[in-house]
């Protein structure tokens, strides 16, 4: 039985609801036999490790553990799991990874193997390095990791030349992009979609046992001050925060504020926001994941300065033509196709009747 796969299983239970911390899974097992499991609780409860020790109790001694991440080593809001382990007899431990935290990468594994406790590293790596892709970011740069999200026709549009979207991915696509934002600290959208489109930009699946996860930050970025405080995204569950250009009306900054949203003054140029400096800003809130939803102009001004660590493009069989009719990505953009922006490990899957297509943006 692939005991690291299973851990592994767990981690994502735990994707879009720890943040900053990991999301890691972790398996106690002995004698064939998984005797404790867990996955990390929110920021000021148990890590995986020490779940999954609870629930094995007595039977952890002499047993061994498959953990996703290198256990932490030093005292946070928790004490540290190496401690844990140790004190519960665990004689073997089998880690996904190390840890890039600074303050365990090694450290963690070390303690252990000072204890006796054998120690094995880089089953599965790769995937666990990809379900906590946005901690490793986050966690090493202090920004968040950026996915750029979106759904297109055949011919490249996201909308017709009247600017009417709905719908151009179908109802399976769509579904995961719920998912996507359940996963993801905060949603980002410019104030053109915002204006044009009026959307919600929550989450609207539900989580272990049916409850609805704790809602993504909505994260408006309007350069212009073009945005309504009456749009829905003021008036959802969850937090709000619109990023303008400096300076702001202090009668608009009221009017937001009264709408619940937290407003973030950032300079900017031609109506367009200091990205950078955003998403240093939400790197501080703890935010480490951010999935860009559009528009265009956002999306073009991101890629354009190398903000983008993935892409997700949902590609709908339809045509809808029109020389007027919007693409995905605008922006600056490349002279030439030598000089264009290319992805890395691919993916290709299907919803429905709709491609997705995903990939890692290759440094250049």
């Amino acid at each position: 039985m692939d005991y690291m796969k299973q851990a592994l299983s767990l981690a994502k239970l735990a994707l879009g609801q720890v943040s900053p911390n990991p999301a890691v899974g972790a398996l106690v097992v002995k004698d064939g036999r998984v005797v404790g499991q867990g996955y990390t609780q929110p920021p000021g409860s148990w890590h995986a490790e020490v779940m999954a020790l609870k629930q094995a109790g007595e039977k952890a001694r002499g047993g061994v553990m498959y953990v996703t991440l290198e256990p932490c080593c030093h005292y946070g809001r928790t004490p540290p799991c190496t401690k844990a382990i140790i004190e519960a007899g665990v004689s073997e431990v089998h880690l996904a990874m190390l840890d890039p935290n600074p303050l365990v990468s090694g450290k963690g594994e070390d303690e252990l193997e000072k204890e006796g406790i054998k120690t094995y590293v880089g089953e599965h790596e790769e995937e666990a390095r990809e379900i906590n892709e946005a901690y490793i970011k986050f966690i090493t740069t202090g920004m968040p990791f950026v996915t750029a999200k979106f759904a297109v026709s055949l011919d490249g549009k996201i909308a017709t030349k009247s600017g009417d979207s709905e719908w151009i991915s179908g109802s399976e696509a769509r579904k995961y992009v719920h998912y996507l934002r359940y996963i993801t600290d905060a949603i980002m959208a410019g104030a053109n979609t915002v204006i044009t489109d009026n959307p919600r930009l929550t989450c609207r699946c539900a989580g272990k046992g049916g409850e609805a996860k704790k809602q993504p930050l909505r994260v408006i970025v309007d350069g212009r001050g073009r945005t309504s405080a009456m749009a829905h995204v003021f008036n959802e569950p969850g937090k709000a925060l619109l990023a303008l250009g400096k300076p702001v009306e202090p009668e608009k900054k009221k009017a937001f504020r009264e709408a619940g949203a937290e407003v973030l003054e950032l300079p900017s140029e031609q109506g367009l926001l200091d990205l950078e400096k955003l998403l240093k800003a939400l790197g501080e809130r703890g935010i480490t994941s951010v999935l860009v939803e559009g528009g265009g102009i956002l999306l073009g001004s991101l890629f354009d300065r190398g903000l983008v660590d993935k892409v997700i493009a949902f590609i709908a069989p339809i045509i809808l033509g029109g020389a007027e009719a919007k693409t995905a990505v605008a922006g600056k953009g490349v002279d030439k196709v030598v000089d264009a922006i290319r992805l890395e490990r691919i993916r290709v899957e299907t919803f429905g009747e709709d491609l997705m297509v995903s990939g890692y943006v290759k440094n250049r």
